[in-house]
């Protein structure tokens, strides 16, 4: 019986990214972000930023504009508060995926919705499939059962299954994964995969990662990627074109 081969996989190591420093606020970039630049990390194919940011309570990033991108928040940790020039208020909270359309322009800012607990959530940025789009904002719950032991659509470009919608070519998986539990991604051939483990530990193609890691393929032939819990992990897959 013929077997179908895994892509191949690089990775790229929690301690290996950019590191920013601000007091109230420490993040950690995988790709080239404000001051920090490596011209071997500019983004992955139309995936430009992951930041990996965790805020002071009572601080935050003060009102500030963005044009011509798709901007999703996830939350692992505390309450992000959010409000833009569209007139779009709200909390962010563990298991909250949300999606800001910048497009033609907006302005937002985002604070720690507690004077006194850390709030820890990432930041990502996906190149958009067609510039000059109408700013828009879209705010969905997947709640931890939704996510355990599989994988679960949280975004994609048609915002099939109850996902938010991106206006970029791009699917969001996000799973959480204990000890025994496991699942396959069936990546298309002509794509392309990133995984990066927001919490915890997981195995991926038997590679063991820990939070601030991530996989990635290196070919586009597709074929099955294996993930197992390992210890007790949270994971998203970004399956790019």
């Amino acid at each position: 019986m013929n077997t179908i081969a895994s892509p191949d996989l690089a990775f790229r190591y929690s301690g290996d990214r950019g590191l920013a420093e601000h007091g109230w606020l420490r993040s950690r970039h995988t790709f080239s972000f404000a001051d920090y630049h490596d011209p071997k990390w500019m983004g992955f194919r139309n995936l430009r930023v992951i930041n990996d940011d965790r805020v002071d309570g009572g601080e935050g990033f003060p009102t500030h504009g963005h044009r011509n991108m798709e901007i999703l928040s996830y939350v692992l940790e505390g309450a992000l508060e959010h409000r833009d020039s569209m007139g779009t208020g709200s909390v962010i909270r563990p298991g909250d995926v949300q999606r800001m359309s910048a497009g033609t322009g907006v302005r937002h800012s985002e604070q720690n919705a507690s004077s006194r607990d850390l709030v820890h959530f990432l930041q990502i940025w996906i190149m958009p499939e067609k510039e000059g789009i109408p700013p828009g904002y879209e705010q969905k719950t997947f709640s931890e059962a939704d996510k355990r032991g599989k994988l679960t659509l949280v975004a994609s470009q048609d915002g099939r299954s109850g996902s938010v919608t991106v206006h970029a070519d791009v699917a969001i998986h996000s799973g959480v994964f204990a000890n025994g539990e496991q699942t396959t991604f069936q990546l298309e051939k002509g794509r392309f995969a990133w995984l990066h483990v927001a919490k915890g530990s997981v195995k991926v193609g038997g590679k063991r990662l820990e939070a601030g890691d991530a996989a990635f393929t290196t070919d586009s032939r597709g074929g099955p990627l294996l993930i197992e819990g390992d210890g007790d992990g949270e994971l998203l897959l970004f399956d790019l074109p």
